[in-house]
């Protein structure tokens, strides 16, 4: 049985994108079969995996064009790719009835190929995020460790805290995560403290720390993992993939 995980912030720059394409490869590569599908128009992730070309998009499949074809990225990794197409989605399934169940019901055959199922949202609240928490099972909510990333959180959990009531009782938060963190900072270290507080065992213990092989790896087309195995961004995430393994065991 899947398990679909929606990585979602409505907030940019606090690392989702880099966050799906490694947590994927890290699952994939600890012999999980993962599916990837791209819901930003921006399409980062896609980007992210050097897929330039694709015969079906995620846009194709949420306007019934197609139904879903996978990329395949190596063993066990498989992406359902976004493109600008998406940015013109939500207008055009705005009259549709049962829209918010769009995506849902569109992976519901493919999602049962795989272990686990990551969506990468979009940097909004609007209907490509709520597609996306309606087909999850959990969502997980990477943060920066700065004063102004928590201010944000009460928004989207109370859009999450609509979904379960009004379209999927199913979906949790399940997993909380800092990126670009820096022990030697005491805000980190502060901010770090205070969302324990909210979350609680929420809270992975693992923080992705500052590492620039994590901004590199997406212009050669590359997980963190393949890019520079030995670096502290691939330390970070395969200690992450850890946590959610066992988590799930």
């Amino acid at each position: 049985m899947s398990i679909t995980i929606a990585i979602s912030n409505h907030k940019g720059g606090v690392g989702k994108t880099t966050s799906t394409v490694n947590i994927g490869a890290g699952l994939a590569r600890a012999g999980k079969k993962v599916l990837l599908i791209d819901m930003d128009p921006q399409a980062n992730m896609t980007q992210s995996y050097g897929v330039t070309t694709a015969d079906v998009s995620i846009y194709e499949i949420l306007t019934s064009q197609s139904k879903p074809v996978a990329v395949n990225i190596f063993e066990n990794l498989d992406v359902l790719p976004s493109t600008l197409d998406l940015s013109g989605a939500e207008m055009e399934l705005s009259n549709e009835t049962g829209r918010e169940y769009i995506l849902r019901e569109s992976i519901a055959e493919i999602s049962k190929e795989y272990d686990y199922v990551l969506i990468d949202c979009p940097p909004s609240l609007g209907l490509l995020t709520i597609n996306a928490l309606t087909a999850a099972d959990e969502v997980y909510i990477p943060l920066q460790a700065h004063y102004l990333a928590i201010k944000g959180l009460t928004k989207i959990v109370e859009v999450i805290g609509k979904v379960k009531k009004r379209l999927n009782k199913n979906v949790e938060i399940t997993g909380v995560f800092v990126t670009q963190f820096d022990k030697r900072k005491v805000l980190h270290r502060d901010v770090v403290e205070t969302i324990y507080t909210y979350f609680q065992d929420k809270l992975f213990d693992t923080r992705i720390r500052d590492n620039i092989a994590l901004a590199e790896a997406p212009s050669q087309g590359l997980d963190i993992f393949r890019y520079d195995p030995e670096c502290k961004g691939a330390e970070d995430y395969k200690l992450l993939c850890d946590e959610i393994l066992q988590r799930h065991s």
